[in-house]
């Protein structure tokens, strides 16, 4: 430890915070939060423990840190002049909602950043979901200024995301704000890597809270970008399942949606999750978005319950019967009756795994088996048909002279480039796309990324 001892690390262990998730280090207790050994302080960057595990071993930890302390934090948020970039999950668009956010974040002006934009078909209609979106935050009563349909895995709407950024941020602090698993980490970091010298990036993993105290990240104009910790919604399916089912329901490519020809009395399993009854209407056809991963069982209505009886938890899974049986009061059903009027087409919402899209006009009686906390609504489709599924493709930014870095950083800054779109320089780069490598026939060839464990 050069010539420092460790006593000298203990009396002086309030200056280190977890460069990963952004807690204060300690060194004193391990089941606590922020809890590091003393070797940790030689390492760069300073990580916590609980960091460090999830980087190297994708290992859960859950955290002792309350949801009230995130909500005091973004209480903040509306005391200060500030930019708020809010990040929302479009696989899990409901989910991901803060309710009651106007009264935390004021008047502040907002970005809305929509995730995972990769997870769909390419001839998904990107103008109508986008709509739909404005129109669903219109209800929230937020003053939205931009809506940005995104990937922080392949780098999809990276372009308009930072330059809505340079438009509305006028050197104020940037706040990046989202509940749990939306990506907010991982989208800084892809900023960080495109943009930026600096070497070090935010802890991500698929579990839930990994960020747990704001994490500041300068710029380059003396301003700052600021991760806070994801608000936990604990009507969330993902909110309730073991870290092993996790990988089940959250999906990690492209989805490839399931469409389903029912004949009224006729039922959906997913796996122990939820059971959706079609009880009366025409026949239709239905289209699961839903994780590839989760098995779907269909069954004619009457053999319904002993099916549930039965197989709940063997056939029908996940999650497992020990898990069922290890907390009946979360994994018991509660009944909700749907009715869907005739004249437009409706998406069955539930939290944390998906939706159903009701492709047919006519109406229809659906019965949603779920845990009792789950969230489960009917909204307007927000995708205009089920998309023929194509091989995805990933474009990379052109390449531009060079830029300014996006962060300040130890490394060294690349030349400047040209001007940005308003002629005005920022802290984004005076680049208009900062670097980027071409594609083509000039350029490397790209491949398809893959969620994987430490992105969520």
């Amino acid at each position: 430890m050069n010539e420092m001892n460790e006593m000298d690390f203990e009396e002086d262990y309030e200056n280190y915070v977890c460069l990963g998730c952004g807690i204060q280090i300690q060194f004193d207790e391990p089941s606590i939060a922020g809890y590091a050994p003393l070797s940790a302080v030689t390492r760069e960057p300073v990580t916590c423990q609980r960091c460090f595990r999830i980087k190297h071993y994708n290992e859960v930890s859950k955290s002792n840190v309350s949801n009230d302390s995130f909500l005091k934090l973004l209480d903040s948020i509306g005391k200060t002049r500030a930019l708020v970039l809010w990040v929302l999950d479009l696989f899990d668009l409901e989910g991901s909602m803060l309710s009651g956010l106007r009264r935390f974040i004021g008047t502040n002006p907002v970005i809305v950043a929509v995730n995972k934009i990769d997870l769909f078909d390419r001839s998904t209609n990107r103008s109508r979901v986008q709509h739909a979106i404005y129109r669903r935050l219109k209800e929230e009563g937020v003053n939205v200024q931009e809506v940005v349909l995104m990937s922080a895995l392949s780098g999809q709407g990276l372009e308009p995301l930072v330059e809505a950024l340079t438009k509305f941020r006028a050197g104020k602090k940037t706040y990046v704000i989202g509940a749990t698993n939306v990506g907010k980490s991982s989208l800084i970091n892809r900023l960080i890597r495109e943009y930026s010298d600096l070497e070090h990036e935010l802890t991500v993993s698929r579990f839930p809270g990994t960020t747990l105290d704001a994490v500041h990240i300068p710029l380059t104009d003396g301003g700052e970008l600021i991760d806070t910790p994801g608000i936990v919604n604990s009507f969330r399916l993902t909110e309730m399942v073991d870290p092993s089912d996790l990988k089940v329901i959250v999906p990690d490519r492209t989805l490839k949606p399931r469409v389903f020809q029912l004949n009224p009395e006729q039922t959906l399993f997913f796996g122990a999750f939820v059971r959706i009854d079609f009880v009366s209407g025409g026949r239709q056809s239905f289209t699961c978005y839903v994780s590839n991963d989760l098995d779907i069982h269909r069954s004619k209505l009457e053999r319904a319950d002993l099916m549930s009886e039965n197989h709940r938890g063997t056939l029908l899974a996940p999650p497992t019967l020990e898990t069922i049986e290890a907390n009946p009061t979360r994994w018991a059903w509660k009944r909700q009756s749907l009715r869907i009027a005739p004249g437009k087409s409706y998406d069955i919402v539930v939290a944390g795994l998906g939706w159903i899209r009701v492709n047919e006009t006519t109406g229809a009686t659906i019965d949603v088996y779920a845990p009792a906390e789950t969230k489960v609504i009917l909204r307007e489709a927000i995708i205009s048909k089920p998309p023929v599924l194509e091989k995805p493709v990933v474009s990379k930014r052109p390449a531009s002279p060079g830029s300014k870095p996006f962060f300040r950083g130890t490394g060294k800054p690349s030349a400047n480039g040209k001007p940005s779109a308003s002629g005005k320089p920022n802290a984004y780069g005076k680049g208009a796309y900062g670097r980027g490598k071409p594609t083509g026939p000039s350029g490397p060839k790209s491949t398809p990324p893959k969620r994987g464990g430490n992105q969520p």
